[in-house]
């Protein structure tokens, strides 16, 4: 599925290919939800880092995250692009995954695909004021599910051509 997306004040613009369109899977992790949410979490899709097209790109900035790991305070290899003139947040890029690219769905202009259901993860760092909302046997996990995008969409007969 062909996805159209843009900033707020639409001086960024970009398109990209995507065979996992629906909007599913919510991220309570404290990156997602402070640089991409708004409403405690983020919804991040999958698609096809080659064909990303991008205009405006001087307005484009990446924010790359510090993390705690065993003590240490290590940067991100996540490089999470946003908007200089609105500061929306438009998409993650992660080298460690070269060929994948996770456009925010709140960036999105395309109608998406609804979801028959939602998946809940980091609910371990997520912010004590957000209630998880969703249906009745949603899954949700305190850290990464055991299934990416392309198996879920697979999974659910969802995956896009």
């Amino acid at each position: 599925m062909q996805l159209e997306g843009s900033c707020h004040c639409g001086s960024v613009k970009f398109s990209v290919q995507s065979a996992q369109p629906v909007p599913f899977m919510r991220c309570y992790c404290s990156i997602c939800r402070k640089t991409a949410g708004g409403g405690g979490f983020a919804i991040n899709l999958g698609a096809d880092f080659r064909t990303l097209k991008v205009t405006g790109r001087r307005y484009l900035r990446v924010y790359q995250a510090h993390i705690e790991r065993d003590g240490k305070l290590e940067q991100s290899t996540g490089q999470r692009h946003f908007c200089t003139r609105c500061g929306s947040a438009l998409w993650l890029y992660d080298p460690t995954w070269p060929d994948l690219v996770h456009p925010h769905a709140s960036a999105i202009d395309t109608p998406l695909p609804l979801p028959p259901s939602h998946v809940h993860l980091m609910l371990g760092s997520k912010a004590p004021w957000v209630a998880v909302e969703g249906l009745p046997g949603d899954p949700r996990y305190d850290e990464y599910p055991p299934m990416s995008l392309a198996e879920w969409h697979a999974q659910h007969g969802l995956t896009s051509p």
